[in-house]
Protein backbone atom coordinates (compact mmCIF):
# COMPACT_ATOMS: atom_id res chain seq x y z
CA UNK A 1 0.00 0.00 0.00
CA UNK A 2 3.13 2.81 0.51
CA UNK A 3 3.42 2.94 -3.25
CA UNK A 4 -0.50 3.61 -3.28
CA UNK A 5 -0.64 6.21 -0.34
CA UNK A 6 2.54 7.93 -2.37
CA UNK A 7 0.58 7.97 -5.78
CA UNK A 8 -2.44 9.26 -4.54
CA UNK A 9 -0.63 11.67 -1.86
CA UNK A 10 1.55 12.89 -5.88
CA UNK A 11 0.25 16.09 -7.06
CA UNK A 12 -0.33 14.97 -10.04
CA UNK A 13 -3.36 12.41 -8.75
CA UNK A 14 -4.17 15.10 -6.57
CA UNK A 15 -4.84 17.17 -9.99
CA UNK A 16 -6.30 14.81 -11.70
CA UNK A 17 -8.88 13.33 -8.90
CA UNK A 18 -9.59 16.66 -8.52
CA UNK A 19 -12.57 17.41 -10.99
CA UNK A 20 -14.31 14.09 -9.51
CA UNK A 21 -16.46 16.53 -7.26
CA UNK A 22 -18.02 18.24 -10.50
CA UNK A 23 -21.84 17.30 -10.76
CA UNK A 24 -22.57 15.00 -13.95
CA UNK A 25 -24.67 18.29 -14.92
CA UNK A 26 -21.78 20.21 -15.14
CA UNK A 27 -19.32 17.67 -17.21
CA UNK A 28 -22.33 17.48 -19.62
CA UNK A 29 -22.66 21.02 -20.47
CA UNK A 30 -18.39 21.82 -20.80
CA UNK A 31 -17.41 22.30 -24.63
CA UNK A 32 -15.75 18.70 -25.72
CA UNK A 33 -17.96 16.58 -23.74
CA UNK A 34 -18.18 14.52 -26.92
CA UNK A 35 -15.06 13.61 -26.61
CA UNK A 36 -15.27 13.56 -23.17
CA UNK A 37 -17.91 10.61 -23.43
CA UNK A 38 -16.15 8.87 -26.29
CA UNK A 39 -13.10 8.27 -23.47
CA UNK A 40 -15.77 7.30 -20.99
CA UNK A 41 -17.84 4.83 -22.98
CA UNK A 42 -15.39 2.53 -22.60
CA UNK A 43 -15.82 1.64 -19.53
CA UNK A 44 -14.51 -2.34 -20.06
CA UNK A 45 -11.12 -3.15 -18.31
CA UNK A 46 -9.89 -4.61 -21.42
CA UNK A 47 -11.11 -2.37 -24.23
CA UNK A 48 -9.94 0.34 -22.14
CA UNK A 49 -5.97 -1.25 -21.39
CA UNK A 50 -6.14 -2.04 -25.72
CA UNK A 51 -7.27 1.94 -26.34
CA UNK A 52 -4.47 2.59 -23.83
CA UNK A 53 -1.83 0.52 -25.18
CA UNK A 54 -2.47 2.22 -28.73
CA UNK A 55 -1.91 5.58 -27.30
CA UNK A 56 0.33 5.18 -24.76
CA UNK A 57 3.04 8.35 -24.27
CA UNK A 58 6.45 8.18 -23.46
CA UNK A 59 7.28 12.00 -22.72
CA UNK A 60 4.71 14.99 -21.60
CA UNK A 61 5.98 16.94 -24.27
CA UNK A 62 4.10 14.69 -27.04
CA UNK A 63 1.05 16.15 -25.76
CA UNK A 64 0.03 19.34 -27.81
CA UNK A 65 -2.13 21.04 -25.29
CA UNK A 66 0.54 20.78 -22.02
CA UNK A 67 3.20 23.44 -21.58
CA UNK A 68 5.86 23.71 -19.24
CA UNK A 69 3.81 26.98 -17.97
CA UNK A 70 1.17 24.61 -16.38
CA UNK A 71 0.84 24.20 -12.67
CA UNK A 72 0.46 20.45 -12.76
CA UNK A 73 3.51 20.39 -15.31
CA UNK A 74 5.98 18.52 -13.24
CA UNK A 75 3.38 16.31 -11.53
CA UNK A 76 2.37 14.85 -15.09
CA UNK A 77 5.89 14.09 -16.53
CA UNK A 78 6.71 12.39 -13.99
CA UNK A 79 3.68 9.92 -13.67
CA UNK A 80 4.54 9.67 -17.73
CA UNK A 81 8.19 9.14 -17.30
CA UNK A 82 8.33 7.15 -14.04
CA UNK A 83 5.19 4.88 -14.43
CA UNK A 84 4.47 5.32 -18.00
CA UNK A 85 0.42 5.30 -16.97
CA UNK A 86 -0.98 7.99 -18.71
CA UNK A 87 -2.74 8.20 -22.12
CA UNK A 88 -3.78 10.63 -24.58
CA UNK A 89 -6.55 11.24 -26.51
CA UNK A 90 -6.24 10.10 -30.35
CA UNK A 91 -5.61 13.44 -31.86
CA UNK A 92 -2.34 13.86 -29.48
CA UNK A 93 -3.73 15.96 -26.67
CA UNK A 94 -4.65 15.47 -22.90
CA UNK A 95 -6.94 17.85 -21.72
CA UNK A 96 -5.68 18.94 -18.67
CA UNK A 97 -8.30 21.49 -18.02
CA UNK A 98 -11.55 19.53 -18.68
CA UNK A 99 -13.28 17.19 -15.73
CA UNK A 100 -13.19 13.50 -15.41
CA UNK A 101 -15.79 11.43 -14.53
CA UNK A 102 -15.06 8.77 -11.65
CA UNK A 103 -15.08 5.79 -14.08
CA UNK A 104 -12.21 7.67 -16.00
CA UNK A 105 -10.37 8.44 -12.67
CA UNK A 106 -10.55 4.76 -11.31
CA UNK A 107 -9.59 3.65 -14.72
CA UNK A 108 -6.45 5.55 -15.12
CA UNK A 109 -6.18 4.62 -11.47
CA UNK A 110 -6.23 1.07 -12.28
CA UNK A 111 -4.16 1.90 -14.61
CA UNK A 112 -1.04 2.93 -12.85
CA UNK A 113 -1.32 0.70 -10.12
CA UNK A 114 -1.35 -1.96 -12.68
CA UNK A 115 2.34 -0.38 -13.64
CA UNK A 116 3.55 -0.62 -10.26
CA UNK A 117 2.39 -3.87 -9.61
CA UNK A 118 4.42 -4.95 -12.47
CA UNK A 119 7.39 -3.37 -11.48
CA UNK A 120 7.26 -4.86 -7.84
CA UNK A 121 6.27 -8.44 -9.22
CA UNK A 122 9.24 -8.02 -11.61
CA UNK A 123 11.61 -7.10 -8.75
CA UNK A 124 10.51 -9.67 -6.60
CA UNK A 125 11.18 -12.19 -9.14
CA UNK A 126 14.60 -10.82 -10.09
CA UNK A 127 15.17 -11.14 -6.18
CA UNK A 128 14.69 -14.51 -6.50
CA UNK A 129 16.26 -15.44 -9.40
CA UNK A 130 19.26 -14.40 -8.28
CA UNK A 131 19.18 -15.18 -4.53
CA UNK A 132 22.77 -17.06 -4.53
CA UNK A 133 24.42 -14.59 -6.51
CA UNK A 134 23.36 -11.51 -4.19
CA UNK A 135 23.95 -13.64 -1.16
CA UNK A 136 27.68 -14.29 -2.30
CA UNK A 137 27.99 -10.15 -3.49
CA UNK A 138 27.00 -9.52 0.26
CA UNK A 139 29.47 -11.98 1.71
CA UNK A 140 32.23 -10.24 -0.45
CA UNK A 141 31.57 -7.15 0.54
CA UNK A 142 31.55 -7.85 3.94
CA UNK A 143 34.68 -9.89 3.55
CA UNK A 144 36.18 -6.34 1.93
CA UNK A 145 34.45 -3.89 4.25
CA UNK A 146 36.87 -6.29 6.96
CA UNK A 147 39.73 -6.69 5.22
CA UNK A 148 39.86 -2.36 4.76
CA UNK A 149 39.10 -2.05 8.06
CA UNK A 150 41.83 -4.09 9.00
CA UNK A 151 43.76 -2.26 6.31
CA UNK A 152 43.64 1.23 7.66
CA UNK A 153 44.44 0.00 11.20
CA UNK A 154 48.06 -1.09 10.11
CA UNK A 155 48.60 1.13 7.38
CA UNK A 156 51.93 3.47 7.41
CA UNK A 157 49.34 6.92 7.06
CA UNK A 158 45.77 7.41 6.50
CA UNK A 159 47.49 11.07 4.56
CA UNK A 160 50.17 9.66 3.28
CA UNK A 161 51.33 7.98 -0.10
CA UNK A 162 54.45 6.52 -1.07
CA UNK A 163 55.82 6.29 -4.74
CA UNK A 164 58.81 4.86 -5.83
CA UNK A 165 60.94 5.50 -8.84
CA UNK A 166 64.53 3.67 -9.61
CA UNK A 167 66.17 4.33 -12.83
CA UNK A 168 69.13 2.62 -13.94
CA UNK A 169 71.77 3.42 -16.33
CA UNK A 170 74.66 1.48 -18.21
CA UNK A 171 76.80 2.82 -20.64
CA UNK A 172 79.90 4.66 -21.51
CA UNK A 173 81.62 7.40 -23.88
CA UNK A 174 83.88 7.60 -26.58
CA UNK A 175 85.93 10.35 -27.63
CA UNK A 176 86.67 11.55 -31.15
CA UNK A 177 89.88 13.64 -32.44
CA UNK A 178 90.60 16.45 -30.80
CA UNK A 179 93.73 19.00 -29.23
CA UNK A 180 91.63 19.50 -25.82
CA UNK A 181 93.28 21.22 -23.76
CA UNK A 182 90.40 20.51 -21.05
CA UNK A 183 89.72 18.64 -18.47
CA UNK A 184 93.17 17.10 -19.22
CA UNK A 185 95.92 18.47 -21.11
CA UNK A 186 96.93 19.07 -24.95
CA UNK A 187 96.46 15.26 -25.73
CA UNK A 188 92.82 15.65 -24.58
CA UNK A 189 91.50 12.56 -26.96
CA UNK A 190 94.11 9.95 -25.46
CA UNK A 191 93.78 10.96 -22.01
CA UNK A 192 90.10 10.36 -21.80
CA UNK A 193 90.00 7.21 -23.87
CA UNK A 194 92.65 6.07 -21.24
CA UNK A 195 90.84 7.88 -17.92
CA UNK A 196 87.28 8.45 -19.14
CA UNK A 197 86.61 4.93 -20.85
CA UNK A 198 85.57 2.48 -18.99
CA UNK A 199 81.85 1.26 -18.71
CA UNK A 200 79.68 2.37 -15.83
CA UNK A 201 76.83 0.97 -14.06
CA UNK A 202 75.01 3.75 -12.19
CA UNK A 203 71.55 4.12 -10.33
CA UNK A 204 69.11 6.85 -9.09
CA UNK A 205 66.65 5.76 -6.34
CA UNK A 206 63.76 8.18 -5.07
CA UNK A 207 60.97 7.39 -2.31
CA UNK A 208 58.24 10.11 -2.60
CA UNK A 209 55.74 10.75 0.38
CA UNK A 210 52.93 12.60 -1.04
CA UNK A 211 50.84 14.01 2.46
CA UNK A 212 47.64 15.54 2.04
CA UNK A 213 45.41 17.00 5.01
CA UNK A 214 42.79 18.50 3.19
CA UNK A 215 42.73 16.65 -0.57
CA UNK A 216 44.13 19.61 -2.04
CA UNK A 217 47.17 20.42 -0.55
CA UNK A 218 50.60 18.69 -0.83
CA UNK A 219 53.50 18.05 1.36
CA UNK A 220 55.98 16.82 -0.44
CA UNK A 221 59.28 14.82 0.85
CA UNK A 222 61.88 13.24 -1.00
CA UNK A 223 64.07 11.02 -0.24
CA UNK A 224 66.70 10.02 -2.63
CA UNK A 225 70.51 7.95 -3.41
CA UNK A 226 72.52 7.20 -6.19
CA UNK A 227 76.15 6.39 -6.86
CA UNK A 228 76.55 8.98 -9.97
CA UNK A 229 79.45 9.86 -8.77
CA UNK A 230 82.24 12.83 -9.25
CA UNK A 231 84.03 10.10 -11.10
CA UNK A 232 81.28 8.79 -13.32
CA UNK A 233 81.01 9.79 -16.95
CA UNK A 234 77.24 10.43 -16.44
CA UNK A 235 78.15 12.44 -13.32
CA UNK A 236 80.06 15.14 -14.77
CA UNK A 237 83.44 13.79 -14.49
CA UNK A 238 84.54 13.98 -18.09
CA UNK A 239 82.37 16.74 -19.53
CA UNK A 240 79.72 18.29 -18.11
CA UNK A 241 77.28 18.16 -20.58
CA UNK A 242 77.25 14.30 -20.38
CA UNK A 243 75.60 14.46 -17.34
CA UNK A 244 72.34 13.03 -17.12
CA UNK A 245 69.20 14.63 -15.84
CA UNK A 246 68.80 11.82 -12.99
CA UNK A 247 72.56 12.63 -11.76
CA UNK A 248 72.99 14.50 -9.03
CA UNK A 249 76.14 16.51 -7.50
CA UNK A 250 78.16 15.04 -4.86
CA UNK A 251 81.69 14.85 -4.29
CA UNK A 252 82.11 11.81 -3.35
CA UNK A 253 82.00 8.39 -5.74
CA UNK A 254 80.29 5.78 -3.55
CA UNK A 255 76.29 5.59 -3.03
CA UNK A 256 75.38 8.38 -1.35
CA UNK A 257 71.58 8.90 1.01
CA UNK A 258 70.08 12.13 1.62
CA UNK A 259 66.66 14.41 1.76
CA UNK A 260 66.25 15.76 -1.68
CA UNK A 261 63.00 17.38 -1.48
CA UNK A 262 60.96 18.92 1.37
CA UNK A 263 57.64 21.69 0.92
CA UNK A 264 54.54 22.48 1.33
CA UNK A 265 52.13 22.96 -1.45
CA UNK A 266 48.18 24.34 -1.27
CA UNK A 267 45.80 26.31 -2.75
CA UNK A 268 44.21 30.13 -2.10
CA UNK A 269 41.05 30.30 -4.05
CA UNK A 270 40.19 29.13 -7.43
CA UNK A 271 43.35 30.64 -9.25
CA UNK A 272 45.95 30.89 -6.81
CA UNK A 273 48.71 28.44 -5.21
CA UNK A 274 51.84 29.40 -2.81
CA UNK A 275 54.74 26.78 -2.33
CA UNK A 276 57.16 26.86 0.49
CA UNK A 277 59.54 24.66 1.88
CA UNK A 278 63.68 24.35 3.03
CA UNK A 279 64.17 21.91 -0.10
CA UNK A 280 62.18 23.34 -3.11
CA UNK A 281 63.41 23.97 -6.90
CA UNK A 282 62.00 26.75 -8.97
CA UNK A 283 61.66 24.63 -12.33
CA UNK A 284 58.66 22.65 -10.24
CA UNK A 285 57.24 25.51 -9.42
CA UNK A 286 56.61 26.73 -12.72
CA UNK A 287 53.34 28.10 -14.38
CA UNK A 288 53.36 25.91 -17.36
CA UNK A 289 55.95 23.58 -18.04
CA UNK A 290 57.58 24.87 -21.37
CA UNK A 291 57.91 21.56 -23.45
CA UNK A 292 56.13 18.44 -24.16
CA UNK A 293 59.57 16.38 -24.43
CA UNK A 294 60.60 14.59 -21.33
CA UNK A 295 59.48 11.02 -21.62
CA UNK A 296 63.25 9.69 -20.58
CA UNK A 297 65.56 11.55 -18.88
CA UNK A 298 68.84 11.41 -20.64
CA UNK A 299 71.23 14.65 -20.66
CA UNK A 300 70.65 17.43 -18.54
CA UNK A 301 70.90 19.34 -20.64
CA UNK A 302 67.78 19.15 -23.02
CA UNK A 303 65.92 19.10 -19.21
CA UNK A 304 66.02 23.19 -19.20
CA UNK A 305 63.79 23.85 -22.21
CA UNK A 306 66.51 25.45 -24.14
CA UNK A 307 67.72 28.01 -21.76
CA UNK A 308 69.82 27.19 -18.60
CA UNK A 309 70.15 30.60 -17.86
CA UNK A 310 66.43 30.99 -16.57
CA UNK A 311 65.43 27.05 -15.77
CA UNK A 312 68.83 26.76 -14.07
CA UNK A 313 67.14 23.97 -11.43
CA UNK A 314 68.05 26.16 -8.09
CA UNK A 315 67.37 23.96 -5.06
CA UNK A 316 66.97 25.33 -1.40
CA UNK A 317 64.95 26.93 0.55
CA UNK A 318 62.18 29.22 -0.80
CA UNK A 319 58.52 29.87 -1.59
CA UNK A 320 56.45 30.58 -5.20
CA UNK A 321 53.28 31.70 -6.08
CA UNK A 322 51.68 30.71 -8.66
CA UNK A 323 48.68 31.80 -10.66
CA UNK A 324 46.67 29.82 -13.15
CA UNK A 325 42.99 31.19 -14.77
CA UNK A 326 40.10 29.04 -13.74
CA UNK A 327 38.54 27.89 -17.01
CA UNK A 328 36.76 24.75 -18.02
CA UNK A 329 39.02 21.53 -18.16
CA UNK A 330 40.61 21.21 -21.79
CA UNK A 331 39.96 24.92 -22.63
CA UNK A 332 42.98 27.94 -23.25
CA UNK A 333 44.09 29.38 -20.21
CA UNK A 334 46.70 31.97 -19.47
CA UNK A 335 48.98 31.34 -16.29
CA UNK A 336 52.14 32.78 -14.21
CA UNK A 337 54.46 32.04 -11.25
CA UNK A 338 56.73 33.92 -8.99
CA UNK A 339 59.46 31.43 -7.64
CA UNK A 340 62.59 32.78 -4.82
CA UNK A 341 65.66 30.60 -4.19
CA UNK A 342 68.49 30.59 -1.54
CA UNK A 343 70.51 27.61 -2.18
CA UNK A 344 72.46 28.08 0.83
CA UNK A 345 69.26 29.08 2.90
CA UNK A 346 70.37 26.76 5.88
CA UNK A 347 73.40 28.73 6.29
CA UNK A 348 74.55 31.65 8.09
CA UNK A 349 77.90 32.52 7.08
CA UNK A 350 77.30 35.60 4.79
CA UNK A 351 80.97 36.14 3.62
CA UNK A 352 81.25 32.95 2.05
CA UNK A 353 77.59 31.14 0.52
CA UNK A 354 74.61 31.65 2.87
CA UNK A 355 71.89 33.22 4.05
CA UNK A 356 68.75 34.79 2.46
CA UNK A 357 68.84 37.85 0.69
CA UNK A 358 72.34 39.21 1.15
CA UNK A 359 75.12 39.83 -1.08
CA UNK A 360 76.75 36.01 -0.84
CA UNK A 361 73.09 34.01 -0.80
CA UNK A 362 73.26 33.29 -4.17
CA UNK A 363 69.62 34.01 -4.95
CA UNK A 364 67.62 32.79 -7.46
CA UNK A 365 64.43 35.24 -8.84
CA UNK A 366 61.99 33.47 -11.90
CA UNK A 367 59.30 34.95 -13.17
CA UNK A 368 57.61 33.27 -15.72
CA UNK A 369 54.03 34.03 -17.96
CA UNK A 370 52.41 32.00 -20.49
CA UNK A 371 49.09 30.21 -22.57
CA UNK A 372 48.46 27.35 -23.07
CA UNK A 373 45.70 25.85 -25.19
CA UNK A 374 44.52 22.04 -26.12
CA UNK A 375 47.59 21.41 -28.67
CA UNK A 376 50.14 24.21 -28.04
CA UNK A 377 51.60 26.38 -25.32
CA UNK A 378 54.10 29.63 -25.41
CA UNK A 379 56.04 30.76 -22.48
CA UNK A 380 58.17 33.65 -21.49
CA UNK A 381 60.66 33.64 -18.63
CA UNK A 382 63.29 35.91 -17.26
CA UNK A 383 65.62 35.19 -13.83
CA UNK A 384 67.71 37.49 -12.18
CA UNK A 385 70.71 35.23 -10.73
CA UNK A 386 73.53 36.62 -7.95
CA UNK A 387 76.62 35.85 -7.80
CA UNK A 388 76.87 32.32 -7.48
CA UNK A 389 73.59 31.62 -9.43
CA UNK A 390 74.91 29.76 -12.11
CA UNK A 391 73.47 28.83 -15.10
CA UNK A 392 72.22 24.96 -15.27
CA UNK A 393 74.95 23.73 -13.34
CA UNK A 394 75.77 21.34 -15.81
CA UNK A 395 75.21 23.16 -18.98
CA UNK A 396 79.00 23.34 -20.19
CA UNK A 397 81.98 23.04 -19.03
CA UNK A 398 84.70 25.37 -16.82
CA UNK A 399 85.91 27.47 -19.59
CA UNK A 400 82.33 28.25 -20.47
CA UNK A 401 79.81 30.81 -20.20
CA UNK A 402 78.87 29.03 -16.63
CA UNK A 403 82.30 30.20 -15.00
CA UNK A 404 80.99 33.56 -15.39
CA UNK A 405 78.42 33.08 -11.89
CA UNK A 406 80.49 29.91 -10.87
CA UNK A 407 83.33 31.44 -9.41
CA UNK A 408 82.25 35.04 -7.72
CA UNK A 409 84.87 37.19 -6.65
CA UNK A 410 85.97 37.29 -3.14
CA UNK A 411 85.16 41.03 -1.92
CA UNK A 412 81.13 41.27 -2.45
CA UNK A 413 81.65 45.18 -1.18
CA UNK A 414 84.13 46.07 -4.34
CA UNK A 415 82.74 43.73 -6.67
CA UNK A 416 79.36 41.68 -7.67
CA UNK A 417 78.82 39.29 -10.87
CA UNK A 418 74.81 38.82 -11.56
CA UNK A 419 72.92 38.10 -14.58
CA UNK A 420 69.74 38.37 -16.14
CA UNK A 421 68.41 35.48 -18.12
CA UNK A 422 65.48 35.38 -20.49
CA UNK A 423 63.48 32.32 -21.96
CA UNK A 424 61.20 32.02 -25.31
CA UNK A 425 59.14 28.53 -25.63
CA UNK A 426 56.97 27.25 -28.00
CA UNK A 427 55.87 24.14 -28.21
CA UNK A 428 52.74 21.51 -30.20
CA UNK A 429 51.55 18.61 -29.45
CA UNK A 430 49.31 16.59 -31.63
CA UNK A 431 45.79 15.80 -31.44
CA UNK A 432 46.27 11.81 -31.86
CA UNK A 433 49.46 9.59 -31.21
CA UNK A 434 51.25 8.14 -33.38
CA UNK A 435 54.46 6.93 -35.65
CA UNK A 436 54.18 9.51 -37.80
CA UNK A 437 53.59 13.52 -36.33
CA UNK A 438 55.89 14.08 -33.36
CA UNK A 439 54.95 16.54 -30.71
CA UNK A 440 57.49 19.93 -31.27
CA UNK A 441 59.40 21.71 -29.00
CA UNK A 442 61.14 24.60 -29.13
CA UNK A 443 63.18 27.17 -26.71
CA UNK A 444 65.68 30.06 -26.88
CA UNK A 445 67.53 31.33 -24.05
CA UNK A 446 69.86 34.28 -23.46
CA UNK A 447 72.26 35.83 -20.79
CA UNK A 448 73.25 38.93 -20.43
CA UNK A 449 75.86 39.38 -17.49
CA UNK A 450 76.48 42.41 -15.34
CA UNK A 451 80.19 42.23 -13.46
CA UNK A 452 80.80 45.93 -11.53
CA UNK A 453 84.29 45.71 -10.00
CA UNK A 454 85.61 42.97 -11.99
CA UNK A 455 88.59 43.59 -13.99
CA UNK A 456 89.47 41.92 -17.22
CA UNK A 457 92.85 39.85 -16.78
CA UNK A 458 95.31 41.80 -19.48
CA UNK A 459 96.25 38.28 -20.74
CA UNK A 460 92.62 38.05 -22.35
CA UNK A 461 93.70 41.11 -24.65
CA UNK A 462 96.55 39.26 -25.84
CA UNK A 463 96.18 37.99 -29.31
CA UNK A 464 98.77 35.40 -28.40
CA UNK A 465 96.05 33.83 -26.11
CA UNK A 466 93.41 33.19 -28.70
CA UNK A 467 89.67 32.77 -27.96
CA UNK A 468 90.69 29.82 -25.28
CA UNK A 469 92.25 32.23 -23.34
CA UNK A 470 89.44 34.61 -23.66
CA UNK A 471 86.26 32.79 -22.55
CA UNK A 472 87.23 33.41 -19.09
CA UNK A 473 84.40 34.27 -16.72
CA UNK A 474 85.48 37.99 -16.25
CA UNK A 475 85.40 38.36 -19.80
CA UNK A 476 82.42 36.92 -20.53
CA UNK A 477 79.40 39.39 -21.28
CA UNK A 478 76.17 37.41 -22.81
CA UNK A 479 75.41 34.27 -24.00
CA UNK A 480 72.99 32.38 -26.10
CA UNK A 481 71.36 28.88 -26.19
CA UNK A 482 68.77 26.93 -27.92
CA UNK A 483 66.96 23.32 -28.15
CA UNK A 484 64.13 21.50 -30.00
CA UNK A 485 62.84 18.58 -29.32
CA UNK A 486 60.81 15.96 -30.87
CA UNK A 487 58.91 13.27 -29.38
CA UNK A 488 56.84 10.68 -30.22
CA UNK A 489 53.96 8.91 -28.20
CA UNK A 490 52.77 5.67 -28.98
CA UNK A 491 55.53 5.14 -31.62
CA UNK A 492 55.52 1.92 -33.34
CA UNK A 493 53.43 0.10 -30.61
CA UNK A 494 51.51 1.44 -28.31
CA UNK A 495 52.51 2.62 -24.69
CA UNK A 496 55.95 3.33 -25.79
CA UNK A 497 58.10 6.44 -26.89
CA UNK A 498 60.64 8.03 -28.70
CA UNK A 499 62.67 10.80 -28.51
CA UNK A 500 64.98 13.17 -30.21
CA UNK A 501 66.42 16.58 -29.28
CA UNK A 502 69.08 18.73 -30.91
CA UNK A 503 70.54 22.38 -29.61
CA UNK A 504 73.26 24.40 -28.55
CA UNK A 505 74.29 24.61 -24.81
CA UNK A 506 75.46 28.24 -23.33
CA UNK A 507 77.51 29.32 -25.71
CA UNK A 508 79.67 33.07 -26.05
CA UNK A 509 78.46 35.42 -27.84
CA UNK A 510 79.80 38.46 -26.29
CA UNK A 511 83.27 39.45 -24.79
CA UNK A 512 83.82 42.74 -22.73
CA UNK A 513 87.11 43.14 -24.33
CA UNK A 514 85.49 43.57 -27.67
CA UNK A 515 86.98 40.41 -29.20
CA UNK A 516 84.32 38.30 -31.83
CA UNK A 517 83.79 35.48 -29.78
CA UNK A 518 84.61 32.00 -31.58
CA UNK A 519 82.61 29.77 -29.62
CA UNK A 520 80.02 27.41 -30.06
CA UNK A 521 79.10 23.67 -29.57
CA UNK A 522 76.18 21.70 -30.15
CA UNK A 523 74.59 18.74 -28.69
CA UNK A 524 72.61 15.86 -29.87
CA UNK A 525 70.57 12.73 -28.10
CA UNK A 526 68.41 10.00 -29.05
CA UNK A 527 66.22 7.51 -27.68
CA UNK A 528 63.27 4.47 -27.63
CA UNK A 529 60.86 3.86 -24.55
CA UNK A 530 59.77 0.49 -24.56
CA UNK A 531 57.57 0.09 -22.37
CA UNK A 532 57.59 -3.47 -20.81
CA UNK A 533 55.06 -3.36 -18.26
CA UNK A 534 52.91 -0.59 -16.70
CA UNK A 535 56.25 -0.16 -14.13
CA UNK A 536 58.93 -1.24 -16.12
CA UNK A 537 60.25 0.32 -19.30
CA UNK A 538 63.62 -0.28 -20.60
CA UNK A 539 65.16 2.54 -23.47
CA UNK A 540 68.74 2.89 -25.47
CA UNK A 541 69.71 6.08 -25.69
CA UNK A 542 72.26 7.51 -27.58
CA UNK A 543 74.04 11.40 -27.32
CA UNK A 544 76.85 13.36 -29.57
CA UNK A 545 78.43 16.62 -27.83
CA UNK A 546 80.92 18.37 -30.56
CA UNK A 547 83.08 20.51 -28.29
CA UNK A 548 81.72 19.88 -25.14
CA UNK A 549 84.70 21.76 -23.44
CA UNK A 550 83.59 25.16 -25.51
CA UNK A 551 86.76 26.17 -25.97
CA UNK A 552 85.68 27.71 -29.28
CA UNK A 553 84.66 26.51 -32.56
CA UNK A 554 87.72 25.47 -34.99
CA UNK A 555 87.82 28.72 -36.95
CA UNK A 556 90.95 30.39 -36.42
CA UNK A 557 94.28 29.03 -35.86
CA UNK A 558 94.71 30.16 -32.85
CA UNK A 559 91.29 28.14 -31.40
CA UNK A 560 92.08 24.77 -29.75
CA UNK A 561 89.17 22.25 -30.89
CA UNK A 562 87.55 20.67 -28.29
CA UNK A 563 87.16 16.45 -28.29
CA UNK A 564 84.19 15.17 -29.90
CA UNK A 565 81.87 12.78 -27.47
CA UNK A 566 80.06 9.94 -28.56
CA UNK A 567 77.20 8.28 -25.64
CA UNK A 568 75.93 5.16 -25.37
CA UNK A 569 73.43 3.77 -22.55
CA UNK A 570 70.72 1.51 -21.72
CA UNK A 571 68.29 2.91 -19.23
CA UNK A 572 65.82 0.74 -16.64
CA UNK A 573 62.90 1.90 -14.90
CA UNK A 574 61.06 0.28 -12.09
CA UNK A 575 58.11 2.62 -10.62
CA UNK A 576 55.72 1.33 -7.89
Amino acid sequence: MKLFQQLLLAPAALGLLAPIAAQAADVSSLSGVSAASAYSAQQDTDAFRAWQSQNQVTSVSQFSDVQPTDWAYQALSNLVERYGCVAGYPNGTFKGKQAMTRFEAAALLNACLDRVTEVTDELRRLQKEFAKELAVLKGRVSGLEAKVGKLEATQFSTTTKLQGDTYWALGGLGFGSGNDASPLGTNGTTNNSSKYGGTTFNYDLRLNLSTSFTGKDLLFTRLRAGNFGAASNFGGAAYKLATLDRAFPNSVNTDIFQLDRLYYRFPAGTELTFMVGPKMRNTEALAITPFYYGDLEVLDNFRVYGAPGVYNKATGGGAAVIWKQNVKKGKPFLAASVSFIAPNAALSDTTTAGGIMNNNSQSNLLIQTGYQAAQWKATFGWRYGQCGSTAASRSADSTNAAGATENCPGNFNTATVDANNFALGLAWTPKNNGTIVPSISAGWGYTAYNQTGVTVPAAAFSTTQGITGQLIGANIAATQSWTVALQWKDAFIKGNSAGMAVGQPSFVTALRNGATAQDGNYAWEWWYKFQVTDNISVSPALFYLSNPSSAGAATSSTVNSGANVFGGLVVAQFKF
